[in-house]
């Protein structure tokens, strides 16, 4: 009876789990959709080597979420939407956190090039302090990863490590989130957006990568039920 109950408990996580994946994906899609109509309908377009300042700001929100968060995101999911061996599971997460990592750079390094356009003083908001801590931290965490799991560790360390790991990459995902709400909170208070359209659809980008965030945490804590 009990064994029984217990087969209905992981059974009923195991489909939560798969339908958690599902809307993370679904409002991931929705925000890399609602991210390209706000920059090229509202914010006049993206492009790095651009004389026009704004063009070449909309870089930073454009990678920031579409490389940065939303391939983070998708990494961490890997090993329940990756169907393969343990180790090929393993590449594509570092493969996609590295790419993640980089396209977080050039996020970074475009805005820098704004505010050298503009005359703007670097780091000084509550968003760029929460947004430089999370890349550093994330390249740590991402070298770590490398030397602990890719290369030849005993098993025993490796099953020590991997919930600091786990943790660790959970709280980075709510503090790239953090980020990027501070952010459109910065843009939708520059712009003077308030109940327009562009200021309505900026909130509904919030909430979108906030459930991103959400469900693809939620997957990952319940990874061990499938």
């Amino acid at each position: 009876m009990h064994s029984g109950h217990q087969e209905t408990v992981v059974l009923n996580y195991r489909r939560s789990a798969s339908r958690l994946t599902i809307f993370a994906h679904v409002f991931g899609a929705l925000s890399f959709i609602l991210m390209l109509v706000w920059l090229l309908q509202y914010r006049g377009g993206i492009e790095y080597d651009s004389y026009e300042g704004y063009r070449v700001f909309n870089v930073h929100p454009f990678l920031m979420f579409c490389g940065f968060i939303f391939l983070s995101g998708e990494a961490m999911m890997v090993y329940k939407t990756v169907k393969a061996t343990h180790m090929v599971q393993k590449m594509v997460h570092m493969v996609f956190q590295l790419g993640a990592f980089v396209l977080g750079v050039v996020g970074i390094c475009a805005v820098f090039k704004f505010h050298d356009m503009s005359n703007v003083e670097d780091v000084y908001s509550l968003h760029s302090w929460i947004g430089i801590a999370t890349i550093t931290l994330f390249a740590v965490q991402w070298l770590a990863g490398l030397i602990s799991f890719m290369a030849p560790q005993p098993e025993v360390t490796k099953h020590s490590l991997l919930p600091w790991h786990i943790c660790g990459g959970r709280t980075l995902l709510y503090m790239s989130i953090a980020a990027a709400l501070t952010g459109l909170m910065e843009q939708a208070t520059f712009q003077h957006l308030q109940s327009d359209r562009e200021g309505r659809l900026v909130n509904f980008l919030g909430l979108s990568i906030l459930l991103f965030g959400i469900f693809v945490d939620l997957s990952v804590a319940l990874a061990r039920y499938v």
